[in-house]
């Protein structure tokens, strides 16, 4: 049995992990840590837990913290995972860190990535970074020997997945790449800020971030390396008054497609990627078909008269987009079935 630490237990990304592997038929929550609600089960700061998950809350320095677990979550802001995570896998422990902190394999990348968030650029463990590997098994290969994972951010999970099999086709102009993305108010994490106030954000949506988001940093590394080019995205983020899950509308420049080409590249891409489902614009879908689930569905399309590629991409912002691919992650990284765990239907409506 897989044991595991969830370091961040109390926000959205570590309710999440617990609830998965509740269900996870191979692995066991073996300590929550948190700097908040110490000394309280998880169960009293997630009500919905009671009777599942009593486990109490200890802080970073509490020797159970300290004790040897085969895998750590980390779901903490960024800058935490590079100054712990080291002691963890000197420890033995497999690491998943939900943060930018090993998102990038170098440390110029991860500067170009820290300084859209006004954080130090300079990374803690710099040497750990080529230990690690960007947490989208779609594109990249993660085995039992992998130790160290960065899961990717939201936004770019969802852009990356809906333009991947494009870019790597080269249909289209790079250099054209649009990424209009909506997202639920839960993206923003569990700490209150006057900005997710209910009555700032009811009736109500806003773009944010136009002069660049943190997650474009991944998006460009990840498409300009399948590419093999530099390139540069036009990113819009917004807001929208739902609680979780985000829609990406993408579009780039076409060298002259079909529907049905461009719908046959995308399937044949993604025929062994389980939790990819490939739609043509002939069929419905919504953020409701993917609530709670890992799943990411694509509605492949083209317009016409433009010659542009149009995807559009749902994931829940809070499963493929975090606590979902991480526990894919993990079972890759002790050599287990990709999707145990996550066999679900969501929840409707």
């Amino acid at each position: 049995m897989i044991k595991a630490k969830i370091i961040g237990a109390g926000g959205y990304g570590g309710a999440g992990i617990t609830e998965l592997l509740l269900r996870h038929p191979e692995a066991e929550i073996g300590c929550m840590v948190d700097l908040s609600d110490i000394g309280r089960k998880m169960s009293d700061v997630f009500p919905h837990l009671r009777g599942f998950c009593d486990e109490v809350i200890v802080s970073p320095d509490d020797p159970k913290a300290k004790e040897q677990y085969d895998v750590v979550f980390f779901s903490t802001p960024d800058g935490v995972g590079m100054q712990t995570a080291g002691e963890e896998l000197e420890r033995g422990a497999k690491v998943i860190d939900y943060s930018g902190d090993f998102r990038f394999g170098t440390p110029e990348q991860y500067a170009e990535y820290a300084n859209f968030i006004g954080l130090d650029p300079v990374h803690k463990s710099p040497a750990l970074l080529t230990e690690t590997v960007y947490g989208l098994s779609e594109l990249h290969e993660i085995d039992d020997t992998q130790m160290l994972v960065g899961n990717p951010g939201c936004f770019a999970a969802s852009c990356i997945l809906g333009l991947a099999p494009a870019v790597a086709a080269g249909i289209i102009d790079i250099k054209s790449i649009i990424c209009d993305c909506k997202t639920g108010v839960s993206g923003a994490g569990k700490k209150p800020a006057a900005a997710f106030h209910y009555p700032n954000r009811y009736d109500n949506m806003n773009a944010y971030k136009l002069a660049g988001h943190q997650h474009m940093v991944e998006i460009e590394q990840e498409l300009g390396a399948l590419g093999d080019e530099d390139l540069q995205v036009t990113f819009t983020a917004q807001v929208v008054p739902t609680c979780r899950g985000i829609m990406s509308c993408l579009y780039a420049t076409l060298s002259g497609q079909t529907a049905d080409e461009i719908l046959g590249i995308y399937k044949e891409f993604n025929e062994n990627n389980r939790f990819i489902r490939v739609l043509d614009a002939s069929t419905p879908t919504s953020i409701s078909d993917i609530r709670g689930t890992n799943y990411c569905n694509l509605t492949v399309d083209v317009d016409m008269r433009n010659n542009r590629l149009r995807v559009i991409s749902h994931i829940d912002n809070l499963m493929k987009g975090q606590a979902g691919n991480a526990l894919q992650n993990m079972n890759l990284m002790f050599g287990m079935d990709s999707g145990m765990g996550l066999a679900s239907a969501g929840q409707y409506p």
